[in-house]
C-alpha cells in the first residue's frame, strides 16, 4: 500500500521543528474545540515530507483515527487535476488555449451575455467574443454558481435546477448543455468569476480525448504518476478508509452529512469537485507540479507548460479581488492572489493575508482541503480533513502564518 512517509528531518530539511511542533498545538486546538473531526498535515522541502502529522479521528462515531492512508473528498482541489488533463492534449495539439469552447462543445454557439434587469425583464445580448478554452481554465468565461445569490444569472442557476451545480439525474454532457443554455453573466475575459468552468473543461477533455473523464484521468495522470487510490469512486476496502464528511451542527459542534456518492461510479463526472484522494496521491501530484512536469523518470508534462499553467493569466497582474467583481470575491483573502490555468498564484505577497512566497499557487476544496506549492522557498504543504462548514472557518491564514514562521532558510 502507498503511504505518505516523513523522509527527512525537518532541522535537515531547513524547518525549525519547534515552530512545527507550535503549528500541529494550534491545528489540534480545532480538534479539541470540536471544530475539526481530525486532519493531515504535510510539510515537504525540496520534494521530501519533512513533517507529518495526523490527528484527531475520520469517523467520530467509529472512534475510526485518521491515518496515512485515509482517503478524503477533495472537492475542488480537483479542478488542478481536470486543468493537467486540459494541458496534456494541448501538448498533443488537440486542443488550444485559444480555442472557441464552440468548437468542441457546439452548444456554446451563439452565446448571449447579461446586460440588465432580473426575472421577466432580465435582458441580453449576444457575445462580442465566444468563450475560449483559456477562459474556462482562468475563470473568466462569464459562468457562475447558483449558490452566490448576488447576481440575476445566479438565479436562473436555481431556476434550470442547478443549484448544486448539477442538472438532477443527469451526466456531464447533459449538465453542460444546460450551463450553455443560460445567458453568461459578463463578456468573456473580463472579470473573474469562480464557476461551473472546469466542468465544462472535463467535458472538453471526454470530446476531445474521445474517452470519458474519470478514464482520461486514470490512464494519463493518476497511473503515470502512481496515484493508486485517486479516483472518482472507491471500492469496498478504499470504503473502510474513506473520512466521513462533516457539517456544522445547528446546536454547535460538528455532525455527519451526506458527501459525494461514491460507492459506484458517478453518472456525473464534476471534473469540478468529483475526486477522492490520499495525501499520498496529493503529493504525488504537487510533486510533478513542483518538478516543473515530470516525476521519477516520468514526464507528463513539459517544463514550459507547468510555468504557463503555475503563472498569473489575469489582465495588467490583477488580483482576485480587483477582478472578481462579484460580492462573494470582495473578500481578504483574495488580496494579491492571482489565477493561472487551474491554481491560484500569489502575484504580491505584501498583500496576502498571510506570508509566503511570490509565485506560490495551489487550490483548495470545499470540504477545508488545500495544498500549495512555494517555489521561492521550495516548500510543498496539504492539509486534508472532511469539514464542509456554513461559513469559512478562517483556517487557512493561521495554517499559511506558521508553516512560513517554521522556515529557517
Amino acid at each position: 500500500m502507498a503511504l505518505l512517509r516523513q523522509e527527512a528531518d525537518p532541522s535537515e530539511a531547513g524547518l525549525d521543528g519547534k515552530a512545527l511542533e507550535r503549528l500541529d498545538r494550534h491545528l489540534a486546538r480545532y480538534v479539541g474545540e470540536g471544530r475539526l473531526p481530525g486532519f493531515l498535515l504535510a510539510v515537504s522541502r525540496g520534494g521530501r515530507v519533512a513533517h507529518l502529522t495526523t490527528h484527531g479521528l475520520r469517523d467520530i462515531a467509529a472512534g475510526l483515527p485518521v491515518e496515512a492512508d485515509t482517503l478524503y473528498r477533495i472537492y475542488s482541489m480537483t479542478k488542478p487535476v481536470t486543468s493537467v488533463g486540459a494541458l496534456i492534449l494541448m501538448e498533443e495539439g488537440r486542443l488550444g488555449l485559444d480555442d472557441p469552447v464552440a468548437d468542441h462543445l457546439p452548444a456554446f454557439a451563439d452565446q448571449r451575455v447579461y446586460t440588465g434587469g432580473s426575472g421577466a425583464d432580465l435582458s441580453t445580448r449576444p457575445v462580442e467574443q465566444p468563450v475560449l478554452v483559456r477562459h474556462l481554465m482562468t475563470h473568466t468565461a462569464g459562468l457562475t454558481f447558483a449558490f452566490y445569490r448576488c447576481h440575476p444569472v445566479d438565479g436562473l442557476y436555481r431556476e434550470a435546477g442547478l443549484d448544486s451545480a448539477v442538472l438532477p439525474g443527469s451526466d456531464l454532457a447533459g449538465t453542460v448543455e444546460a450551463y450553455a443554455r443560460l445567458p453568461l453573466q459578463f463578456e468573456p475575459g473580463t472579470q473573474w468569476n469562480y464557476s461551473v468552468a472546469t466542468n465544462v473543461l472535463g467535458r472538453v477533455v471526454e470530446v476531445v480525448s474521445g474517452r470519458p473523464l474519470d478514464e482520461f484521468l486514470a490512464e494519463r495522470v493518476f497511473r503515470p504518476l502512481g496515484m493508486p487510490d485517486a479516483g472518482f469512486q472507491v471500492n469496498g476496502e478504499q470504503a473502510a478508509r474513506l473520512a466521513e464528511l462533516y457539517g456544522d451542527a445547528d446546536g454547535g459542534g460538528i455532525e455527519p452529512i451526506a458527501g459525494l456518492p461514491l460507492s459506484g461510479r458517478p453518472r456525473f463526472l464534476s471534473g469540478s469537485g468529483g475526486m477522492v484522494a490520499t495525501a499520498y496521491d496529493v503529493h504525488r501530484f504537487s510533486e510533478m507540479l513542483r518538478r516543473r512536469g515530470e516525476l521519477d523518470g516520468v514526464r507528463l508534462l513539459a517544463p514550459e507548460t507547468v510555468d504557463l499553467m503555475t503563472r498569473n493569466h489575469l489582465p495588467g497582474g490583477a488580483d482576485l479581488r480587483t477582478f472578481g467583481s462579484r460580492p462573494a470575491h470582495d473578500e481578504p483573502g483574495n488580496d494579491g492572489v492571482g489565477f493561472g490555468l487551474g491554481v491560484s498564484v500569489v502575484v504580491d505577497p505584501s498583500r496576502t493575508q498571510a506570508p509566503g512566497g511570490l509565485g506560490t499557487y495551489g487550490w483548495s476544496g470545499v470540504a477545508t482541503t488545500t495544498f500549495w506549492v512555494d517555489p521561492a522557498h521550495d516548500v510543498s504543504v496539504q492539509f486534508l480533513t472532511q469539514l464542509r462548514p456554513r461559513k469559512s472557518l478562517k483556517l487557512y491564514p493561521g495554517l499559511k502564518r506558521l508553516v512560513h514562521e517554521a522556515i529557517t532558510h
